[in-house]
C-alpha cells in the first residue's frame, strides 16, 4: 500500500473522537487505518462498541497495538506508509494522572515520541495530534490564547500536553514534519467517555447515587468551563487536514473550543432538562458540593480567532443541542425506561 493511495492513520481509533472522525474519513471514502490498544481506562464495551461500528466499511483497518510497542509502531509505518497521521492516542484525565502517572509517561511521552520518530524515518503530509485546554493550567487571563504563558502547568496530565507541543516543535524543526496541535476544550457528545464529568453524573442518577460537584459550592464564583460538541471538534480536525503549517519551522497549536464558556451548575441544569425531555418525565440530581480537586483549574475559555482565520470555522453547537444529542443517545444506548 503506498503512498498513491493516501492513507490516514488515526491513533486512539475506538477512542471517543478517534471513532467520530474515523467515520467521517470512512465516509469521505479515505482509507483509514485505526490503531488502540483498547485498555479498560473505562468500559472497554463502549470502546468495541465504537470499533463495531466502523468494521462494516471496506476502507477500514483495524490493529489493536499500543503506542509503546516501537518496532510495530515503525512496521505499521513501514507496511501502510500513511500520508496523514492523526495522533489521538492517550492516557486522558486530569486527576487520574495524579494517582497513576506511569500510564501518562508511557502513553502520552513515549508514545508520542514513538509516533514523531515513524513520522521523521516514513515522512507523512501531516501530523495532527491532541493537546490540550489543560496545557493552560490556572491562567487568569481569558480567553485563552494560542500566544498565552503556558509553562506553568497544574497537572501531570497537562505536563504530558506541553511536552508532546514542545516533541512536535523539535521534530519539525529538525526534520521538517509538518505538525498542528490541537487543544481541545472539555469534549462532549453521544457515546462519550464515562470518565467525564456530563457522564459520570447521569450514570449516578440511575444508580440513585448523588453527583459530587467540585466547586466548593460556591456559586457567585463557580467555575466555568468551555463545552465543546463532538461534531465541532471533527470538522475542525478535518479540515486543518489539508491546511498543513508553513514557514521556517512548519508547527502550528490550535484551539478548538466553543468560545462559549458555561458555569459548571448551567451545565448541569442544562443536562437535567435534556434528560428530563429524553426520559418525558422530570429528572433532578441529588447534588453534593465538594472542594476543588487537586489539578482542576478555575476556567477555561477558548479564543478561536487564530482557527477561524486558519480554516473559516468556530465551533457553535450549543450546549442545550448538544447534550439534547447525549441524553436521547443514553436513554437508547442504555435501554432506560422513559
Amino acid at each position: 500500500m503506498g503512498k498513491e493511495t493516501k492513507v490516514h492513520l488515526v491513533t486512539g481509533a475506538a477512542g471517543f473522537i478517534g471513532y467520530y472522525l474515523s467515520k467521517k474519513l470512512l465516509d469521505q471514502g479515505k482509507i483509514v487505518i485505526g490503531i488502540d490498544n483498547l485498555n479498560d481506562y473505562y468500559d472497554i464495551k463502549l470502546k468495541e462498541k465504537r470499533l463495531n461500528l466502523l468494521e462494516p466499511y471496506n476502507n477500514f483497518i483495524f490493529i489493536k497495538l499500543d503506542l509503546a510497542d516501537k518496532e510495530q509502531i515503525f512496521n505499521l509505518f513501514k507496511t501502510y506508509q500513511p500520508i496523514v497521521v492523526i495522533h489521538l492516542a492517550a492516557q486522558g484525565g486530569v486527576r487520574y494522572s495524579a494517582e497513576n502517572p506511569d500510564v501518562y509517561i508511557q502513553s502520552n511521552i513515549n508514545g508520542f515520541y514513538n509516533i514523531l520518530e515513524a513520522c521523521r524515518h516514513y515522512p507523512v503530509d501531516h501530523l495532527i495530534y491532541a493537546s490540550s485546554s489543560s496545557v493552560y493550567g490556572a491562567n487568569k487571563k481569558v480567553p485563552f490564547e494560542e500566544t498565552d504563558f503556558v509553562d506553568n502547568p497544574v497537572s501531570l496530565y497537562a505536563s504530558t500536553k506541553k511536552t508532546n507541543e514542545l516533541m512536535a516543535h523539535t521534530y519539525s524543526y529538525l526534520y521538517d514534519i509538518p505538525a498542528t496541535g490541537l487543544r481541545f476544550f472539555t469534549v462532549y457528545g453521544p457515546m462519550g467517555r464515562p470518565d467525564m464529568a456530563y457522564f459520570g453524573f447521569t450514570n449516578k442518577f440511575f444508580s440513585n447515587e448523588p453527583i459530587q460537584i467540585y466547586n466548593n459550592g460556591d456559586f457567585d464564583n463557580d467555575l466555568y468551563r468551555d463545552f465543546t460538541y463532538i461534531d465541532d471538534i471533527v470538522e475542525g480536525i478535518e479540515r486543518l487536514i489539508s491546511h498543513k503549517p508553513t514557514g521556517e519551522v512548519k508547527h502550528e497549536v490550535y484551539n478548538i473550543g466553543n468560545n462559549q464558556p458555561e458555569k459548571l451548575m448551567t451545565f448541569i441544569e442544562t443536562l437535567e432538562k435534556c434528560m428530563s425531555k429524553s426520559l418525558g418525565k422530570e429528572m433532578v440530581f441529588e447534588k453534593q458540593f465538594e472542594p476543588i480537586k487537586p489539578g482542576d483549574v478555575p476556567a477555561t475559555y477558548a479564543s478561536t480567532d487564530k482557527l477561524q482565520a486558519a480554516i473559516d470555522f468556530k465551533p457553535q453547537t450549543s450546549i442545550e443541542d448538544g447534550l439534547q444529542q447525549f441524553t436521547d443517545w443514553y436513554v437508547e444506548y442504555y435501554g432506560v425506561k422513559r
